[in-house]
């Protein structure tokens, strides 16, 4: 049911702001297509799918290993540290940035590249105002631990130690 409700989610709240926001905005007089090789705008797949599969394997993760889903309204009950979360704390914002930042350089526009900085930064905002005060109320010790081993953005290129049991 968790898989489930992680679809719903994923198709309605990710799924509009990767698909349908770009779409409008590279059907807008905001639109301006830079002259991209085809070469390097083809290259705008990479982050594209990697984004796309990034975002599964976390919601995979929220579902099965933190017993929530991605949705606000239905986090996940347990801090979910393993997997590409031992890498960097937020591989599911960072996916969408990388999708948006792949659609961008595949349309070779700079509305939607403006776009996805200007959803970086309301990102960022809402990480520092609100989830990470809030995880740290939650989850208390263990997440302080989480915060301080491993980074926000950049993943790292090591996998963080587990604490022993």
């Amino acid at each position: 049911m968790l898989l489930l409700r992680a679809a719903i989610f994923t198709l309605f709240i990710p799924g509009s702001v990767t698909v349908l926001v770009p779409y409008a905005l590279l059907h807008s007089d905001l639109e301006c297509a830079v002259g991209i090789p085809l070469v390097l705008r083809v290259l705008g797949l990479l982050p594209l799918a990697a984004g796309m599969a990034v975002y599964l394997w976390c919601a995979w993760e929220f579902s099965v290993a933190g017993r929530g889903t991605p949705a606000p309204y239905d986090p996940p009950r347990m801090l979910v540290t393993g997997g590409l979360y031992a890498f960097v704390r937020n591989p599911i914002y960072v996916a969408i940035v990388s999708i948006i930042f792949g659609e961008a350089l595949l349309f070779g526009s700079i509305a939607v590249f403006g776009y996805g900085v200007l959803l970086l930064a309301l990102l960022h905002l809402r990480l520092l105002l609100y989830e990470e005060p809030r995880l740290r109320r939650k989850f208390g010790a263990s997440y302080d631990d989480y915060y301080h081993s491993v980074p926000r953005w950049l993943p790292r290129t090591t996998r963080r130690a587990t604490p022993p049991p």
